[in-house]
This record gives structure tokens, C-alpha cells and sequence, in this order.
């Protein structure tokens, strides 16, 4: 019988941008909640979504249908957003 060999990956491998956006010093530290995020935010500080548009990790957007999110990881040309009903993978930077 042949066995596949077990697929490690070490840390190293890792972007920089895997952090969490609460800082990622310690990893048994809960993420923040998307309330703590947004809550005393005001709403001219949530950038409209726009596929056209690049962000940066901890930007605030607002998108139309999901509503008030922050930016948790930038990639190329994909975000991770968290939103109230969670995280959400959006393009970026598309032109």
C-alpha cells in the first residue's frame, strides 16, 4: 500500500500581513469583535467599496450590501473584511 506523504508548513511561510489587525502579538489572544471595531466610529470614517479601490489592513470600509467592515488582511488583489454577519474574502485594486 502506498502512503502520500503528510503536508507540513512552517511559519515561516507566512506573510506578514497574517496578523491579526488587534496587533497579533500573542497568539491566545481573542480577535477583536466587529463591534469593538466599529463601535464610536463615525460614518464619514467608513470608506465606500469599490472593486477599483486598493486598502490597506485596518482601513474601515462600507460596503452596499454587506454594510460597515474593517480590512483583518491584504493579499494582491483580495481583502478579508469583517463585517456584523463575518468575514468576507472582496477584490481590490481590480482594474
Amino acid at each position: 500500500m502506498k502512503r502520500t506523504r503528510q503536508r507540513t508548513f512552517s511559519p515561516g511561510r507566512r506573510g506578514a500581513d497574517q496578523s491579526s489587525v488587534s496587533g497579533g502579538k500573542n497568539a491566545n489572544e481573542p480577535e477583536k469583535s466587529w463591534e469593538e471595531f466599529t463601535d464610536g466610529q463615525p460614518d464619514d470614517a467608513f470608506v465606500p467599496y469599490s472593486m477599483k479601490a486598493t486598502f490597506d489592513k485596518g482601513a474601515l470600509v462600507a460596503h452596499a450590501k454587506f454594510g460597515k467592515g474593517i480590512v483583518l488582511a491584504v493579499e494582491e488583489q483580495r481583502i478579508d473584511v469583517l463585517f456584523a454577519e463575518g468575514k468576507k474574502k472582496l477584490g481590490h485594486g481590480l482594474a
